[in-house]
């Protein structure tokens, strides 16, 4: 009986491992603003995220603006033509989401896409 219950539980902990790592969720979960025109990204991209305070996060990694500008200018030198998803709450300041994008750009990084929640399909992101 012990050995029975050795391999269900090893089945129950393989069962939870295969399924985490199936998602990728890679950045903060912030109250995206909803859109009818979006299309679900499958990829695996980079995320920067801008929580309703302002706070800017790289993959989960909060950061200030010159940290992000040089983290994504060292990314744009390993791959070119890298992508970026950008996430912003919606309650975030325009100014905060604007200066994530400016700082896109100034790392030469042109495939920029916005985060949005769409209203039937539960999210996807605008392209640029």
């Amino acid at each position: 009986m012990i050995p029975l219950i050795d391999v269900i539980f090893l089945l129950l902990v393989a069962f939870i491992f295969f399924s985490m790592s199936m998602t990728i969720n890679r950045g903060i979960a912030v109250n995206l603003p909803v859109t009818s025109s979006s299309q679900v990204e499958d990829e695996d991209i980079p995320e920067i995220t801008i929580k309703k305070d302002g706070t800017v996060f790289f993959d989960r990694e909060e950061m200030d603006a010159q940290d992000l500008l040089s983290r994504l200018a060292l990314l744009q030198l390993e791959s070119p033509g890298t992508r970026i998803i950008v996430s912003g709450d919606r309650e975030a300041s325009y100014e905060s989401v604007m200066s994530v994008i400016d700082a896109v750009k100034k790392a030469g990084i042109s495939g920029l896409s916005l985060k949005t929640e769409a209203n039937k399909q539960g999210g996807g992101t605008v392209s640029k």
